[in-house]
């Protein structure tokens, strides 16, 4: 699998449930109101495609929490995101049974046995893992004020709108606890 495809991939499926953020305690976030975009140097690179529906979607949900978007001037808050792909190992073992029933020592266990036992087989996959965070800066001074992160299993096969409709839900979930509830 190429790259460039990878990386399409992932951004369909980054924005999956396992989601998380944090934030800065001492910011005032009530004074936030505009942001604008600027790349994370730290990102994998991707295509303009993928790189403008990860941004479609977080355009939508930081709007739908009341920030302006603007493409010039000053802001209060300067926005980046960074995409990651990862793999990991997945096994799956399939047990052919044997024995008669269910339960301990029906299997040649406590009750004996009549020679039958099971044939147990396991695969291992290999399963990609893409990760997008979401960094919110103040522009006042640069400092971080907000993280949110969300990995997710990359699906293959998804389309093209199945791909920006989860990573329109993505955006909106990470974003839920925006601005954050503080202690007073």
């Amino acid at each position: 699998m190429t790259k460039p495809f990878l990386m399409a991939l992932a951004a369909s499926a980054a924005f999956a449930q396992d989601v998380n953020y944090n934030f800065e305690p001492g910011a005032d976030f009530a004074k936030y109101k505009t942001y604008r975009w600027m790349d994370h140097p730290k990102s994998q690179n991707v295509d303009s495609i993928t790189k403008g529906q990860i941004t479609q979607a977080f355009d939508q949900a930081l709007a739908a929490k009341g920030l302006a978007k603007k493409d010039s001037g000053d802001t209060d808050l300067v926005v980046t995101w960074q995409l990651a792909i990862s793999q990991e190992h997945e096994m799956t073992t399939i047990d052919s049974g044997g024995g008669w029933g269910y339960g301990p020592g029906w299997r040649g266990g406590w009750y004996g046995g009549m020679g039958m036992g099971g044939v147990a087989t396991t695969t291992t996959n290999t399963v990609d893992i893409g990760t997008v965070v979401l960094d919110m800066y103040d522009a006042s001074n640069k400092h971080l004020v907000w993280r949110g992160k969300a990995t997710k299993q990359i699906n293959e096969n998804e389309k093209p709108d199945k791909r920006q409709k989860n990573l329109n839900k993505g955006a909106a979930k990470m974003l839920k606890n925006y601005p954050p509830k503080q202690k007073k």
